[in-house]
């Protein structure tokens, strides 16, 4: 995330004038790198109101398919209701039945009034019973459908309003870059070449995993968890009292994927080999290995279990900037991500400045 004029060789001693020149572009960086945090932390709420809008949108359309339904079996109970009526009318029911039936003035009040007939029949009962929970149904589905609806409505107006947050900062991001274009330039060569070389490193460890034969393991069936009974003697009290520690990674391989977009511009919202955010891009390559996570960083970092920073293993998803920044692990303290507008998906490092600094925890699913 964080830029530096730092990564670019200078002579040893300069010109009063470029030194200066120097430090003032290194302050209007600084100023880039607070708006590239909050630009984040802006594109992941707008992530949510999406993840949010859908949602909604799943359950408006459940409440109107279920009220369609229930419309329709109140339809077919109020038939059945009315040609029981018919019926008891033409076949001359008692005087307390026709009473009911002529005094009755609305549906709710025939319904009250044959409540409270003894002779109703079973058959007439359940009638009733139907009736009662359709016309119940039928309310509680509107009553969800209008909620729906008012939140869809403040939703949208969210997404709107992040829409246009996002965008006034982005076109400050770009007038502060302008004004030190010479140094970018001198800064994205540098690390273009820094990046070919953690790309290096990576496949190499990559190729050197690979070629590894696969670890031996004993007749315990792999996954097989012990209870306290079987646990060996040799430390029994620190193995029981010492908090449990997450699964073995399954998804190493996913760092062989997320390697295949290196490169890729950051697109904000976007989830796509066209171009990722940070969470669009953790959800596109584990969305490779059949693995489902929403587009928002703060909900990905719910699922899975938590992991140390010591114990990281590749594949294992890493959180910075208040939730805000995410990416995967991929072995040598390094991970790979979307960092922000202006750059593209690259290899960076835990221990660089920035990251080590906003570090929030890891996650393995």
């Amino acid at each position: 995330m964080a830029v530096s004029l730092a990564t670019v060789n200078t002579a040893s001693a300069e010109p009063p004038g470029i030194a200066a020149k120097r430090a003032q572009a290194q302050s209007v960086l600084d100023q880039i790198n607070e708006t590239d945090a909050r630009l984040e932390r802006a594109v992941e709420a707008f992530n949510l109101a999406n993840v949010e809008l859908e949602r909604i949108e799943g359950e408006l359309r459940t409440n109107a398919r279920h009220l369609v339904l229930a419309k329709s079996s109140l339809r077919n109970a109020q038939t059945h209701l009315a040609d029981r009526l018919v019926a008891l009318y033409v076949g001359g029911s008692d005087d307390s039945t026709l009473e009911v039936l002529l005094g009755a003035r609305t549906l709710d009040d025939l319904i009250n009034r044959l409540d409270t007939v003894e002779r109703v029949s079973d058959q007439d009962t359940r009638v009733l019973r139907d009736i009662k929970s359709f016309r119940a149904e039928v309310k509680l589905r509107k009553q969800k459908l209008a909620r729906a609806k008012a939140a869809q409505t403040r939703v949208v107006a969210e997404k709107a309003q992040q829409r246009s947050s996002i965008q006034g900062q982005l076109a400050e991001r770009q007038r502060l870059l302008k004004s030190i274009k010479g140094e970018i330039a001198s800064l994205e060569a540098a690390e273009r070449l820094r990046q070919e070389r953690l790309a290096a490193q990576a496949r190499a460890r990559l190729a050197a995993a690979a070629a590894q034969p696969a670890p031996q393991t004993a007749s315990e069936p792999a996954g097989v968890i012990l209870d306290s009974s079987e646990v060996t003697s040799a430390e029994p009290s620190v193995e029981l009292e010492t908090p449990a520690a997450p699964p073995p990674s399954r998804y190493g391989g996913v760092v062989g994927i997320a390697m295949q977009y290196l490169g890729v511009p950051y697109v904000w919202g976007g989830a796509s080999p066209s171009g990722f955010d940070c969470s669009g891009f953790v959800m596109y390559v584990y969305a490779q290995v059949g693995i489902s996570l929403p587009h928002h960083a703060a909900s990905q970092y719910s699922m899975g279990s938590p992991v140390s920073r010591d114990a990281l293993e590749p594949g294992d998803l890493v959180f910075f900037n208040g939730l805000g920044h995410n990416g995967i692990y991929i072995g040598g303290g390094q991970f790979i991500h979307s960092p922000h507008t202006g750059d593209v998906v690259k290899i960076s490092s835990l221990s660089d400045s920035w990251y080590a600094a906003t570090w929030v925890g890891g996650r393995r699913l």
